[in-house]
């Protein structure tokens, strides 16, 4: 059994060394004696050779103990590294060197230290707290050994007089010498911190060089070397590591915690501005100890990996599909028909108060574009600047998209159907540098506060805007730019275009960042598969069509309806916008579709006529079951129905129409059909305990993770480089999260979601053929399977919502319940463990229709153990 000092900690890492201090605030001649983890002795002891050295910087009050775990993971990696952690002078159980020690001066005893060490390259530097800024000040030295620079919640600009209230605190001279020196506050506040709590013996082990005021000299001094201003004797030196990092062009990664009430986003922004190709990835949930709050020691050898120039696997089977198309920009439609008078852009929105629809022409809309482009670039708006939209569909938000699109700006859109702790998770994670929206949104900018300057899309009074914080507002903005030139800015097709959100159902929203040339190729796939020619008149009922439109030089109306909530879509409202512009074209969700078949009976015989005319109706956003479609084919008599298959990450994917997915009939699944123009699909197939592994399939009747590659999927999930390392760990595929099949025919059935396969001791088995057989029952009108117990030994159980709806979740009755196992068993083989029941599912709030059978899980195995009966709620 290894012996251990600390929990975690193999006694073998811990060392002392001597090392000479060129320091100016040391005399000649001093030697101060440092203690270090490090695990070389591990490596030495297995007679491996590490790929290069990890060397590990704490911040203020740690010490070296905080890096134990990537000490441990870098000794056990297939491809070890050496990790070194400090303890820093004056900090963990280095020596007291009685004298205050500066920024400058910790950047040189690190140097000294390493020198000491004869530590040669390559080194990544890994730091946190402000042993991020002293971690890049020894890496600007010390150049030629770099191989990467690590970084964990940290800041370093200079902070002018923006600090965060807690450092204010900590400096204020009423606080700081009892705080952080006279007694142990400030050590356990930072422990405090850490979400969960920290174990006992775990805080115990972060306090033990810290015991007596004696020994806390220097985190008093830490706190008190924070440049306040630019009067601050550190200034000058963290002013010139701030800049210094513009020129470093190594791999550097930031792990960040968004949590943390003292290096809060906005500091991660400032990285970023600095660091253009930072990687990043934000642990929603994490704070200021994201160390201790997630698991990084793996993610940051994977990362290393990464980057460490291997030679990338190729697809086993064939190669990535390739766009066929040459780069047209998103905005070339727009720009050559403006002298175009023919309608653009309807919205009905305004016939519900008795107004005649607003109508944009192409030339107008141009106009409006050209104009408010040249309004926000005077107000600062660049080339990559991220430009927030909280803006209902229709012709503002459209000018307000193609006008960003115009100065090479980023669209960032996560709609309110996230719920309000969705979007400001969205939003902050985003970073914007500009917000634009209705009165509601910029509320919830200042209530939240969610980052950039706030632009008002509307009127509102002097004393409304001030306390909205609105600078600007879009008729200002518009007014200003009117028969100005827009700059000529040249944007590449492939920088970042737009981040869009996905749907958040199931976890917290991913922002998926799309190119200008890949936004451009959504556009294009879905022209080729839909025949959407210039010309063509659509009624946009789904929220990623809305913005389509004027791309494809398509005629787009947007229904009166709220499209953050589907089933406010009315089949009058449908009807009305239908006839606006004589639409060929329908898109419609399925939640939007469902109240419009309970709307129909409000049908005049007009929009009867205006919905005959229809030929083409899409809809996406979730499984569609064959009855529904046939209800709606009544309505759109005329119409081809068409359901694409895709998510946030690439729209679309595949296609069926009603009249196949008849011909396809009943299967394990839902039926989505072949792939689309320019795409292909294939699957990874499902290992024992429910896992995707690397193999790639497209063989009949193997479940397995759906794969996709197509030039219209996102580019990169943002800020997320976890979550991207995984979804693109096959090269030129995405891993969507869904797993499915081929049948014979080469059609894709989508069996449920990877998180929802359930583990049980006879193989895994996924939800989607037990859930129609329930819902097959008359009784039944929507149904979740659910695994209950510890993976590989679930128990299958189903949850349902009732036709005729109950009052009191909790076990189905039992002339229910044998009607539901019945019918499961017949079609799947399954035998349920039991049938519960709600009053409604929980849904997710954007699409109302995908079923949150995460908390349902939960839920099922609280009733199942006699605990509450309380209805889980929607996710938000």
């Amino acid at each position: 059994m290894v012996a251990e000092l600390w929990p975690g900690v193999p006694a073998a890492w811990s060392r002392y060394v001597q090392v000479p201090s060129t320091a100016a605030v040391d005399r000649p001649g001093t030697v101060h004696e440092w203690h270090l983890l490090d695990n070389a002795a591990d490596l030495e002891s297995r007679g491996v050779e590490p790929a290069g050295t990890l060397l590990c910087v704490h911040g203020n009050p740690t010490w070296s103990y905080l890096w134990r775990a990537l000490s441990a993971a870098g000794s056990s990696a297939e491809k070890p590294w050496r990790v070194i952690a400090v303890d820093q002078l004056d900090m963990g159980f280095s020596a007291r060197t009685g004298t205050f020690r500066r920024l400058a001066d910790r950047i040189t005893d690190l140097g000294n230290l390493t020198s000491a060490l004869g530590l040669t390259g390559p080194v990544v530097t890994v730091g946190h707290d402000w042993g991020g800024i002293i971690s890049l000040g020894w890496a600007l030295q010390h150049q030629e050994q770099l191989a990467g620079v690590v970084l964990t919640n940290t800041a370093v600009h200079p902070a002018g007089f923006s600090l965060p209230p807690a450092l204010r605190l900590a400096l204020h001279p009423a606080v700081h010498g009892w705080g952080t020196v006279s007694t142990d506050a400030f050590i356990r506040v930072t422990h405090s911190l850490a979400q969960p709590a920290l174990a006992r013996e775990v805080r115990a082990a972060f306090a033990a060089p810290y015991r007596g005021a004696g020994r806390r000299a220097g985190v008093g001094n830490f706190v008190a070397d924070i440049p306040a201003d630019e009067t601050h004797p550190s200034y000058r030196a963290l002013e010139q590591v701030a800049e210094g990092i513009r020129r470093l062009k190594i791999p550097a990664l930031a792990l960040w915690g968004p949590k943390d009430p003292v290096f809060s986003d906005r500091y991660l922004r400032d990285l970023i501005s600095r660091m253009r190709h930072l990687d990043v990835h934000r642990f929603e949930g994490a704070g200021h100890l994201v160390g201790e709050d997630r698991d990084i020691a793996g993610p940051i050898l994977a990362w290393l990996e990464s980057v460490a120039g291997q030679a990338a696997e190729t697809p086993q089977t064939g190669t990535p599909a390739e766009s066929a198309d040459e780069f047209r920009p998103m905005l070339a439609e727009l720009l050559e028909r403006n002298e175009d008078n023919s309608p653009a852009v309807v919205d009905m929105a305004p016939a519900a108060s008795g107004k005649a629809p607003a109508v944009l022409s192409w030339a107008e809309l141009g106009t409006r574009v050209n104009a408010l482009a040249a309004g926000l670039a005077g107000i600062g708006v660049r080339p990559g600047s991220r430009v927030n939209l909280l803006v209902p569909p229709g012709s503002e938000l459209t000018t307000l998209i193609y006008a960003c699109l115009r100065l090479g700006a980023v669209v960032v859109v996560a709609d309110a159907g996230l719920g309000t702790k969705g979007l400001s998770r969205a939003i902050k994670g985003a970073g914007p540098d500009f917000i634009v929206g209705i009165e509601r949104g910029l509320t919830g900018a200042r209530l939240f506060g969610w980052p950039g300057t706030r632009v008002l899309a509307g009127e509102a009074s002097p004393a409304r805007r001030r306390l909205l914080g609105a600078a600007h507002t879009v008729a200002e903005l518009t007014a200003a730019g009117t028969g100005q030139p827009v700059p000529d800015w040249q944007v590449e097709p492939d920088a970042d275009a737009a981040v869009l959100f996905t749907s958040g159902s199931t976890g917290p929203a991913k922002g998926a960042v799309y190119t200008h040339r890949r936004l451009a190729a959504m556009r294009d796939t879905l022209r080729r598969t839909y025949n959407l020619k210039a010309g063509s008149s659509l009624v946009a009922g789904f929220a990623p069509f809305a913005l389509l439109g004027p791309a494809l030089g398509a005629t787009s109306v947007t229904p009166d309806m709220d499209v953050t909530a589907p089933r406010t879509l009315t089949a009058a409202a449908l009807a009305d916008a239908a006839a606006a512009v004589q639409a060929t074209t329908v898109f419609a969700s399925p939640a939007a579709l469902t109240n419009v078949l309970a709307t129909a009976g409000d049908l005049d015989a007009a929009q009867r006529t205006a919905l005959s005319q229809v030929d083409l109706l899409l809809s996406a956003g979730a499984p569609i079951p064959e009855a529904l479609l046939a209800r709606v084919q009544d309505l759109v008599p005329a119409a081809a129905l068409h359901t694409p298959y895709g998510m946030t990450e690439a729209l679309p994917v595949t296609d069926i129409s009603l009249e196949q997915i008849r011909k396809a009939g009943t299967g394990n699944g839902v039926c989505v059909g072949t792939a689309v123009a320019g795409a292909r699909v294939a699957l990874a197939p499902l290992s024992a305990d429910g896992t995707a592994g690397s193999e790639i399939s497209e063989a009949p009747g193997t479940t397995g993770e759906i794969l996709v590659s197509a030039p219209h999927v996102k580019d990169r999930y943002d800020r997320l480089w976890i979550t991207e390392a995984h979804s693109s760990s096959l090269p030129g595929w995405h891993r969507t999260g869904d797993v499915g099949h081929f049948d014979a025919d080469g059609r894709l059935w989508v069996e449920g979601r990877l998180g929802h396969v359930l583990t049980t001791p006879a193989g895994p088995v996924t939800p989607v053929a037990a859930e129609q057989a329930a819902e097959s029952v008359p009784a039944v009108r929507l149904a979740a399977l659910v695994g209950v117990g510890p993976a590989g030994t679930q128990v299958p159980v189903a949850v349902v919502e009732t036709a005729d709806g109950v009052r009191r979740p909790g076990p189905a009755e039992d002339s229910l319940a044998a009607d539901v196992r019945t019918a499961v068993a017949d079609r799947c083989g399954l035998d349920l463990a039991a049938v519960l029941v709600l009053p409604q599912m929980p849904t997710d709030i954007r699409h109302n229709s995908k079923i949150d059978r995460s908390a349902l899980g939960v839920w099922a195995a609280q009733v199942l153990a006699g605990g509450r009966i309380t209805a889980p709620g929607a996710r938000r």
